[in-house]
């Protein structure tokens, strides 16, 4: 028989032995679940990043030139903002293939995401070719799961979802028909094409904070905390 206060099983004294073994916490993972490498900061994929916080004062300036309604200059915004998007699909990729990843691209990669729809969407609204609940709903869940995924990244990394990679494109096309002097069909398919944009930046934000709340809950430091408040007497 054990004296009073003699660990049991569990190795912690008046705990059962069926506890659950707790491990000590792995270091803390990366925003994008991407190691950082030893490159330096100045590389391609951060060039590419940067390209593309600098097409974004580019991209408003064309875009309202002449009132935002000149057929020519609204193609200009078009094809820099095209090219702000081929940036993004490109910068990540070219890191992680590398070994090019940094602190400095994993922080300005998110912000020049943001910049570049966030002034894509006020820029379209303010015009009148945008609804402002269109934007204010797209912006409030972008940025509100950036919050998030700041705070969740204390527990686990979320790995980008196909959903929200589809989200991404649809909502990158929408902006990019908006942009363009379009009639007739076309225009309206942009419409269609928004509405989609909508529906799936409402549901994959619902899926990101659902799947946030699991990670948050099942992770090793939730689980360490409630150790902690078990031993306490």
């Amino acid at each position: 028989m054990k004296a009073a206060g003699e660990p049991g099983p569990s190795g912690v004294p008046g705990l059962p032995a069926t506890l659950p073994r707790i491990h000590p916490p792995q270091p803390k993972p990366d925003q994008m679940g991407d190691p950082v490498s030893g490159a330096s900061v100045v590389n391609p994929a951060n060039g590419l990043t940067l390209l593309r916080l600098l097409l974004v004062p580019v991209f408003i300036v064309l875009l309202l030139a002449h009132g935002g309604h000149s057929d020519g200059w609204r193609v200009c915004a078009f094809v820099a903002f095209a090219l702000a998007c081929i940036t993004d699909l490109v910068d990540g990729d070219l890191a992680r293939r590398h070994n090019l990843v940094t602190d400095a691209g994993k922080i300005a990669d998110p912000i020049a995401d943001k910049a570049l729809t966030g002034a894509a969407l006020l820029s379209l609204a303010a015009l009148g070719d945008l609804p402002w609940w269109v934007t204010v709903v797209i912006l409030a869940r972008e940025l509100g799961i950036t919050g998030l995924r700041v705070f969740v990244i204390r527990h686990g990394v979320i790995p980008a979802s196909r959903g929200g990679k589809a989200k991404t494109l649809v909502q990158n096309i929408a902006i990019g028909l908006y942009l363009l002097p379009l009639t007739g069909g076309l225009a309206a398919a942009r419409f269609w094409m928004m509405g989609i944009a909508v529906v799936l930046t409402v549901v994959t934000g619902v899926d990101y904070v659902s799947k946030a709340v699991t990670v948050r809950r099942t992770s090793e430091r939730t689980a360490l905390k409630r150790l902690r408040r078990l031993q306490r007497p």
